[in-house]
């Protein structure tokens, strides 16, 4: 077979030619009779998902014990990879999604998405009244599925990972007789769209309405769409199938199968056919209408549609059915001149030794590497090893002859045509079409090895084609913690010898797949081996490996993971252990106190949790100071006392130490009864504030005499006080007694302060009679302040008192000499000045 020349099987329809290569044989046991199964094959020629038909009867054996039902994956070579027993009712969807996810949806709109071939599933249901319409049918593509309700009610999912169901828009009541879906990528609006036959016509809905095509063909017992979503097939219940574009716009051809028994399977071969099987009959109808028939003797034959092609599957065979690409067309067509098929039988001339060779390589040398690139191509289309050699020994002949060549694709398909035959091989089960590799690409047919446990498979494709093999190695890993029957510690001392050096190993993700498996211990050995503190602690927070997980994060010196640690444990503990765990951990509790004097991002101290860690550390001196920064913030002086006081009470047990505090602390409760005092009395608030401030305000209003007892009380400095008396009566604008005040004889601060305030607050008058009183002032500073003042005439006459004519020009200049001021400042230093000059 492999021999056999490979326009042996092809089947022409009108102008193309269509292919069936069988894959495997023996394929299942002949005790498992596929009539009675419900069949459903994951797309890339992945794995194939058989349940037992519910509508068919089950033969009677009495030698055979009642068995639980069961859904059991299988490759397509027949080899059983998982049976997972079934005990969660009738079901009414089995699909697959484009990564090889098992999709099982129940009548009551429970679905069970399997992540991988072994068995691990996440569950969530339809909802949308599901449970009570109850589920009818499904369909499934790539990444969603519709569920049609008994109601005729149309729920979406859009996406297994996050699941969110969805009604669409409600089609009219009638019977549905068929139905389908178009996929998301191949809408205009790009969202999924359901055709549905009621009728004689097809209604198309999507998430916000249900259209009438108007079709008056109906109806229609099958509703097929392309794989690229332009084309769809429809077969109506009087045996014609009719292929019209996805606009509805134009009907390309139609067929009259003459049956009156409905068939099995209506589905698409690639783009361009449409395959119609019944029990043990294929149809194949190709453009105009054009028909190919294959028939298989060993009982119903399931068709599994892909991309491009269709499975068909059989007791004792599966094979591949597809249109022949235009490469292996232009090569191996019978009477075919195109210079790789010349090329392909200058190589079989050179195998015997014939001189024909050279002249065909003559022939075709203007188009020698279209020839080498052809036959490159058509290897990649070849199930049969022995024609694909064929095929690389021509291309490899072909650019030997060539001057100049890339062989850069001709390495790669080499490299690809290993991988491909390495995964066909019948053990394995992945005969994947060179079309389906590309599509699927060497991660997703490693993803594919690695659910089916074949590790070793994947290590050596991962190394030739120099892909990372970190997720080869971890996976295994995950699988021998939940697998294996050995102890903890030989598991982990296994796993760490065989990952020990290998790059970009995850070991949290290995021992979260321990912990999922409940081996708590193997979980905790195996992360002490993870170098990443960010992966290990989110993992010892879940095992509820509290102090572990803080140690871990103390260690890998991130003040950020050191956080996000402490309010995990702040939020899940009592306070007592969430302060007994960071105790004896001081950087824990460095950052504890960080985060309370500053707040959680808001600037805002966390006062409650300060004194509670300070009286945990018997911190006495840094409690109190709490209670004493919340008095001042106190609205109140009544609450501001208690605070104080209980302040106080903390500092009372070792008064000589805190003598100073003490002090402190009564001297504030006492100017805050003072104050209390004063807002009963007097008709302004005075709580809050310093006691600089409180003899301000007191002076400010009047009280002089309260002033001076806050002064008398407190202590107060009589500089400090002079300064405080200053400001006030200037703040209150009272010349007449800053003129009392300037009659005095003595300023325990001076009279240059007088001076500048008063002269400030917009009082030059008042503020000259205070430069007469000013000592020890720079030379000519008086002028500059009379000057000042408005007074130019004074200063002059200070000018000329100091002899400063540089001073006593600049003040001539500025009255003007034409002014009676001006006249008078030159009357003033004229004999002077003039006697110097």
């Amino acid at each position: 077979m492999d021999f056999a020349h490979p326009t042996a099987g092809w089947e022409q329809l009108d102008k193309r030619f269509y292919r069936k290569t069988q894959l495997y044989t023996q394929v299942f046991d002949q005790d498992l009779d596929l009539d009675h199964f419900l069949v459903a094959g994951a797309p890339y020629s992945g794995a194939v998902a058989l349940y037992r038909d519910p509508d068919q009867p089950i033969p009677f054996q009495p030698q055979r014990p009642t068995t639980k039902p069961t859904i059991d994956v299988h490759s397509c070579a027949g080899k059983l990879i998982r049976r997972i027993n079934w005990d969660q009712g009738p079901i009414k969807g089995l699909g697959w999604s484009e990564d090889e996810k098992l999709l099982v949806v129940t009548a009551d709109g429970t679905v069970r998405c399997y992540t991988d071939l072994q068995g691990e599933f996440t569950q969530f249901s339809l909802g949308n009244g599901a449970e009570e319409a109850r589920v009818k049918s499904c369909r499934f593509y790539s990444h969603g599925l519709i569920a049609l309700l008994r109601n005729n009610a149309l729920v979406s999912v859009s996406s297994y990972d996050e699941p969110r169901p969805k009604l669409l828009a409600p089609p009219p009541e009638g019977q549905v007789h068929s139905w389908n879906v178009v996929p998301p990528a191949y809408t205009l609006s790009r969202s999924v769209e359901v055709l549905l036959s009621i009728g004689q016509t097809i209604y198309v809905s999507d998430a916000s309405d249900c259209e009438d095509r108007f079709l008056d063909i109906g109806p229609f017992t099958h509703i097929a769409v392309s794989p690229n979503g332009k084309f769809f097939a429809l077969y109506t219940s009087t045996g014609k199938a009719h292929v019209i574009t996805s606009d509805f716009q134009a009907r390309l051809s139609e067929h009259d199968s003459r049956s009156k028994i409905a068939p099995k399977y209506f589905e698409w071969c690639g783009n361009d056919a449409v395959v119609i099987a019944w029990e043990d009959e294929v149809h194949l109808v190709g453009p105009s209408g054009s028909l190919a028939k294959f028939y298989y003797d060993s009982g119903r034959v399931h068709i599994l549609p892909d991309y491009d092609g269709v499975r068909i599957l059989a007791n004792d065979t599966c094979d591949f059915l597809q249109k022949v690409p235009d490469v292996t067309e232009d090569v191996f067509r019978l009477g075919a001149d195109s210079p790789a098929s010349i090329l392909l039988d200058a190589v079989e001339q050179l195998e015997m030794q014939s001189p024909k060779a050279d002249d065909n390589i003559q022939l075709i040398r203007p188009n020698l590497v279209e020839a080498v690139d052809a036959c490159v191509n058509a290897a990649g289309q070849e199930f049969s090893t022995h024609w694909q050699k064929q095929l690389l020994k021509a291309a490899s002949f072909g650019k030997s002859v060539l001057d100049i060549y890339n062989s850069d694709d001709f390495v790669d398909m080499c490299e690809t045509l290993r991988v491909l035959n390495a995964v066909r091989f019948f053990e394995i089960g992945l005969p994947l079409s060179y079309e389906q590799y590309q599509r699927l690409s060497p991660t997703g047919l490693i993803a594919r090895l690695l659910n089916r446990h074949e590790y070793l498979l994947a290590l050596r494709i991962a190394g030739y084609l120099r892909l990372p093999t970190d997720k080869i190695y971890v996976h295994w890993a995950s699988a021998k913690v939940r697998l294996g029957a050995e102890d903890d510690d030989a598991i982990c001392r296994k796993i760490v010898e065989k990952l020990a050096g290998k790059p970009g190993i995850s070991f949290e993700v290995i021992a979260r797949a321990a912990y999922d498996e409940g081996r708590g211990r193997l979980a905790t050995e195996l992360l002490n081996h993870e170098p990443r503190a960010g992966r290990q602690v989110p993992l010892l927070l879940s095992m509820e490996e509290d102090e572990l997980a803080l140690d871990k994060a103390i260690e890998s010196g991130d003040t950020d993971l050191i956080y996000f640690v402490l309010h995990q444990l702040r939020r899940k503990l009592p306070l007592a252990g969430f302060f007994r765990a960071i105790s004896s951990r001081p950087t824990a509790s460095a950052l504890v106190e960080a985060l309370a004097r500053h707040g959680d991002g808001d600037g805002r101290e966390d006062t409650t949790l300060l004194k509670d860690l300070y009286y945990q550390d018997d911190r006495r001196l840094e409690g109190a100071t709490v209670f004493f920064k919340e008095a001042l913030r106190q609205p109140e002086s009544r609450t501001a006392s208690d605070k104080l006081a209980l302040a106080a009470k903390l500092l009372a047990d070792n008064a000589r130490e805190h003598a100073f505090e003490l002090g402190t602390l009564k001297e504030a409760t006492t100017l805050l009864r003072m104050q209390e005092a004063f807002d009963r009395d007097l008709t302004d608030s005075f709580t809050g504030l310093s006691v600089n401030q409180t003899m301000f305000k007191l002076i400010r209003l009047g009280y002089h005499g309260r002033a001076k007892k806050i002064q008398s009380e407190f202590k107060v400095p009589e500089k400090v006080a002079w300064w405080i008396r200053l400001q006030a009566l200037v703040a209150k604008r009272d010349w007449n007694e800053l003129e009392e005040i300037s009659r005095q004889r003595k300023s325990p601060i001076g009279w240059e302060p007088f001076y500048n305030q008063t002269l400030q607050a917009g009082n030059p008058r008042l503020a000259a009679t205070f430069i007469p009183k000013c000592t020890g002032l720079e030379p000519g500073k008086t002028v500059t302040m009379y000057e000042k003042c408005g007074m130019r005439v004074k200063a002059a006459e200070e000018a000329v008192r100091i002899k400063d004519a540089e001073a006593w020009t600049r003040l001539l200049e500025a009255a003007g000499r034409g002014t009676a001021e001006g006249r008078e400042i030159e009357r003033l230093g004229a004999a002077v000045f003039k006697r110097q000059g």
